[in-house]
């Protein structure tokens, strides 16, 4: 199973360095693939991926819940693809083809954050999952 993270436009200075760090800490669990714009998103979804979308819109959920999420989309679906949108959000298209759409509060995030704070909850779940006292209750 891949997880890939879509999201549109480049990192920069210090939200790189955290995005890294946390790539690194998943060890080649996620992969982050940049585009320049929706239309170069779209062309990207791999077939058949379990695909949620990032909006303010979403569901919350809280770590230990997303955890479980995680673990069942892993078990049912080949691959998970996590979409990031630009400034402007994304496309009525895209938001159809999300099996899920999930949000981190009602507030509305800068997308370098969002892929900052995607992938520590990512990270996250995965000590969940795997037993380790990362995540204190």
């Amino acid at each position: 199973m891949k997880i890939t993270i879509f999201a549109i436009g480049k990192m920069r200075g210090a939200d790189a360095e955290l995005c890294a760090e946390y790539l690194k800490r998943l060890k080649g669990l996620v992969m982050v693939k940049e585009v320049a714009d929706i239309g170069a998103l779209m062309k990207t979804f791999p077939p058949k991926a379990h695909i949620i979308l990032l909006d303010e819109r979403g569901i919350d959920l809280s770590s230990r819940d997303l955890a479980r999420k995680l673990a069942s989309w892993q078990e049912n679906a080949t691959d998970l693809a996590f979409i990031i949108g630009g400034a402007d959000g994304v496309t009525q298209e895209v938001r159809e083809k999300a099996n899920f759409t999930l949000g981190f509060g009602c507030a509305t995030w800068p997308r370098r954050l969002i892929r900052v704070m995607l992938l520590e909850q990512l990270y996250r779940a995965q000590q969940i999952n795997a037993g380790h006292p990362y995540h204190r209750d």
